[in-house]
């Protein structure tokens, strides 16, 4: 089964929808990490979540999906590019215990200090132009009902969501109620047509999210409705770090700083958090990048 990403619209109501399911690069994700079973869960759910929100978003640039946690997880982050490249990391505090079967509260919000926050990075950024963020304190019991509220407080956007992950795979189905024009809500028929498609959403479950690919999913839930499929997209996995990047992050940390490093350690060597990638920088290296901002193997801004 491959990974897709399904857009419809329900025809005559202001109510879109949109399915998605990794497999291969929810796999490819997961096989460079390892992760408890419980955070590899919540990291899944939230990289599903991340692929639906990021294609409701008119926006040329990267969506941004984190939670700060001040449990055994602090920090969960999913980013995912215009064209659906994806890339998710997860960071435990040292020595954290993650228990067999532990959800967001546990593991995320022990203290109830969560934070749920959503940036829009843009790609080509104007003079002056700096990225969107929005943060609001994490709420629910789960990443669907963080991101719902999250959608509530920050877009006034009534959203749905339904989410499972497991190591073969991770899904999701996204429902929004759409403002017509003037920014109000649309009443089709007394929001029936709304509330008949989050009903018949709340069906799922985990199993069938994750087994059943995007088209049949829609047939068998909407069989009686009249859709209009909108867009079939294809999710992947892509780490945007570089030899290039890490370069210009060496750069702006300074050259004596820099300096201190290599004098110390003999080189600096920066591995990326998504894809696990070893970028090493020795003292030659260092001396050509402060002074033409590139290396010999950084000239080339290839992605791992």
């Amino acid at each position: 089964m491959n990974d897709a990403l399904l857009k419809f619209l329900f025809d005559g109501a202001p109510v879109r929808g949109e399915v998605v399911q990794l497999r291969e690069a929810w796999q490819q994700m997961i096989a460079l990490h390892d992760y408890p079973p419980p955070v590899a869960r919540l990291l899944g759910e939230m990289t599903a979540a991340a692929a639906l929100l990021s294609t409701t978003i008119k926006f040329n640039g990267a969506l941004v999906f984190q939670i700060h946690g001040d449990g055994p997880v602090k920090l969960l982050v999913v980013e995912c590019q215009p064209d659906l490249a994806l890339r998710a990391t997860a960071k435990l505090r040292a020595g954290a215990h993650v228990p067999d079967g532990a959800g967001l509260r546990e593991l995320v919000n022990a203290g109830g200090h969560g934070r749920c926050a959503i940036t829009l990075d843009p790609r080509d950024p104007q003079p002056g132009q700096q990225p969107y963020q929005g943060v609001v304190p994490l709420e629910g019991a789960s990443i669907a009902q963080a991101l719902e509220s999250y959608m509530r407080r920050s877009e006034q956007l009534d959203t749905r969501l339904w989410l499972a992950a497991d190591g073969a795979g991770a899904a999701g189905l996204l429902l929004q109620r759409l403002p017509r024009e003037g920014g109000r809500i649309g009443e089709d028929d007394h929001g029936e047509t709304w509330q008949r498609a989050v009903t018949l959403a709340s069906t799922l479950d985990s199993r069938e999210l994750l087994s059943i690919g995007p088209d049949e999913l829609v047939r068998r839930l909407y069989w009686q409705e009249r859709l209009d499929a909108v867009a079939r997209l294809t999710p992947r996995f892509q780490c945007t770090c570089s030899r290039a990047r890490i370069g210009r992050m060496l750069v702006s940390l300074g050259r004596e700083e820099v300096d201190s490093i290599v004098a110390e350690l003999g080189s600096v060597t920066v591995t990326c958090d998504f894809c696990n990638a070893r970028h090493e920088f020795d003292a030659v290296d260092v001396g050509q990048l402060f002074s033409t901002g590139s290396t010999d193997m950084g000239a080339q801004d290839s992605l791992h």
